[in-house]
């Protein structure tokens, strides 16, 4: 706990067996209270080897994304009583260790919202970024910044700590199930006014590490930009759409899973 509030560590996790011990390791468990991972179907032993861990593990019957696998996520989370919820890569590509700082960074009620970001401190190209997605990540974020009106130093990281009431406000099922997901959730979180802070973070690329190939990144790249222009767009009262207007929230997952065994793993049916 971190003021009174209780933190969980949230891990959306697709074949993640030889990067996921090294990232248990390294969590700071006198301020983690909970650890939590979903398992997209994976085709490796990443949920057997999350229990033997002690992680409390959920697994999708099918693959149902990236953005979906969060959904799940948060969703656990808030029903085991978190506070403030950090969504970690499994995959060892961002430092655990910066824990204890972002969540501080939620409960000292200054930030809604904290993202990890591998720009701040010159880090990315040093740390093995491909050079194709750094000059990617800064002209989209540049995009993104004079279109939404803000001055982030990018929207891409796949490390970040919500508050609850962020998680318990944003329309999350109106959201994308693929990579996109994150930047319609950083967009909601915009929308609805609440404060981002940023933390400089250092950045592994390794053989071991996910990554989406270039195809799939060309696809998020324009997702992105269909999300920023929409913004703008319903900013100005030119469209609605139910990214914004939306008025569902997350829900509890009893109907959508089997009971949880001894050890509280529980299997997510298909939607």
């Amino acid at each position: 706990m971190i003021n009174g509030q209780r933190v969980a560590v949230v891990l959306p996790a697709y074949n993640a067996d030889k990067t996921l011990e090294r990232t248990y390791n390294e969590i700071d468990f006198s301020i983690v209270d909970d650890v939590i991972l979903v398992d997209d179907c994976s085709k490796d032993r990443t949920s057997d080897l999350a229990r033997e861990l002690g992680i409390h593990t959920a697994e999708h019957s099918r693959n149902r994304g990236y953005g979906g696998n969060q959904k799940t996520c948060y969703s656990i989370a808030l029903e085991r009583g978190a506070d403030i919820v950090v969504m970690l890569h499994p995959d060892y590509q961002y430092s655990p260790k910066l824990l204890p700082a972002m969540a501080g960074m939620i409960a000292s009620g200054h930030y809604d919202a904290v993202f990890a970001s591998r720009i701040l401190g010159n880090g990315a190209l040093s740390g093995g970024m491909p050079l194709y997605k750094y000059v990617a990540n800064r002209l989209l974020t540049a995009f993104q910044n004079l279109l939404m009106g803000a001055k982030l130093s990018e929207y891409h990281t796949g490390y970040r700590a919500w508050s609850r009431k962020v998680l318990e406000e944003l329309a999350l099922p109106a959201c994308s199930d693929d990579f996109v997901f994150d930047n319609q959730m950083i967009a909601q979180t915009m929308w609805k006014g609440f404060n981002i802070g940023e933390i400089s973070c250092p950045t592994r690329y390794f053989a071991e590490a996910s990554s989406i190939n270039f195809r799939r990144s060309c696809t998020y790249g324009f997702g992105v930009l269909r999300t920023a222009i929409l913004y703008r767009a319903c900013k100005m009262g030119l469209v609605r759409s139910p990214l914004f207007t939306s008025t569902e929230r997350l829900g509890p997952l009893t109907n959508e899973i089997r009971p949880a065994k001894a050890a509280e793993n529980v299997t997510v049916e298909a939607a």
